[in-house]
């Protein structure tokens, strides 16, 4: 799976097994193919990865400066020991942060899917190379800490950049101890999260009366809540914004499927789809990186290459959407 995908109607209580949404949408290696050679017959131009440094964006409490393509791992990175099906997964690891990429992002609710990137990590040697993001998704405080201790060692061996409070789940029981954690230098940051537009009225509230270091929303070409207030807000504040759901789980590969990638799309250095569908996220100033998930190798490839080159202005974003019908 390309995308990773909060669950519906998340609860402690439930496993993530029961949570886990089915696959959806066409086989992004047929719109993928389709889309590179409908760029490369338009003369979109030399490869931007060639010319340039990934793109990085600050993040405003601090400035330090993250690149603007992150790592999902929902659904991709749960597998077991199986060396065959770890394979790829390294090598999707290994490609991320040789192209530059940092930022890694999971939850324990993604089963095993914290041990797993830690441990191929270790084999890789890069430990401390990536920016590790994880999450606590149960209730009351000592619960909590066990679970980020628990998270911490497994997928950081004893670090951990950025904890969040994952789909608001009692937020400010964790809240209150994240923030003892980073006053301690336990972890670096603290945010929030939640899948659904219907809570960002929360998450507008959280950003605004709580000084919070990232918040972690849904938005994409076609889901475009975000825009009205929260982002919006999330600049006022000097919040970080990490998106997940960037390809709407492939739905959005389903939308353009047998189509080519329009001739103007080389303006902004877009060679395919997917990283149409990720400059238009990034086209947006209060955006510090979209999260696709995935365990191909070549997929991981054609996502970060939307950190490289020029991005879409308003004009060309309103374009964008236009193009698509939207």
């Amino acid at each position: 799976m390309d995308d990773e995908r909060n669950p519906h109607a998340p609860s402690p209580s439930r496993s993530p097994a029961e949570v886990r949404p089915a696959r959806s949408g066409p086989s992004r290696r047929e719109v993928l193919a389709a889309g590179l050679g409908s760029a490369l017959l338009l003369g979109a131009g030399p490869d931007p990865e060639e010319r340039h440094s990934m793109i990085t964006r600050p993040i405003p409490r601090t400035g330090e400066q993250l690149p603007v393509i992150g790592l999902g791992t929902w659904q991709t990175f749960n597998v077991g020991a199986d060396p065959k099906e770890r394979a790829p997964l390294r090598d999707v690891l290994k490609r991320f942060l040789e192209r530059g990429g940092r930022v890694i992002d999971s939850s324990p609710m993604y089963d095993r899917a914290e041990r797993v990137v830690g441990e191929l990590l270790a084999e890789l040697g890069q430990s401390r190379t990536p920016f590790l993001a994880s999450k606590v998704w149960t209730i009351g405080r000592a619960e909590g800490e066990q679970q980020m201790r628990t998270s911490v060692q497994n997928m950081g061996h004893g670090r951990m950049d950025l904890m969040q409070v994952h789909n608001l789940v009692d937020v400010h029981t964790h809240l209150a101890t994240l923030r003892e954690w980073q006053q301690a230098g336990r972890i670096r940051y603290v945010g929030v999260t939640h899948y659904q537009p219907s809570s960002f009225e929360q998450l507008e509230k959280l950003i605004r009366q709580e000084a919070l270091d990232f918040v972690q929303l849904p938005y994409s070409i076609v889901q475009r809540d975000a825009e009205a207030r929260l982002l919006p807000a999330c600049a006022d504040q000097g919040v970080a914004v990490l998106v997940m759901s960037p390809f709407e789980q492939g739905g959005l590969f389903e939308k353009v499927r047998g189509k080519p990638l329009p001739p103007w799309a080389a303006d902004f250095d877009c060679t395919s789809w997917a990283q149409y569908f990720l400059k238009f996220i990034l086209g947006h100033p209060a955006v510090t990186s979209p999260i696709p998930a995935t365990s191909n190798p070549k997929h991981l490839e054609d996502n970060l290459k939307a950190g490289f080159g020029r991005l879409p202005d308003e004009k060309t974003r309103a374009r964008m959407l236009k193009h698509l019908g939207l």
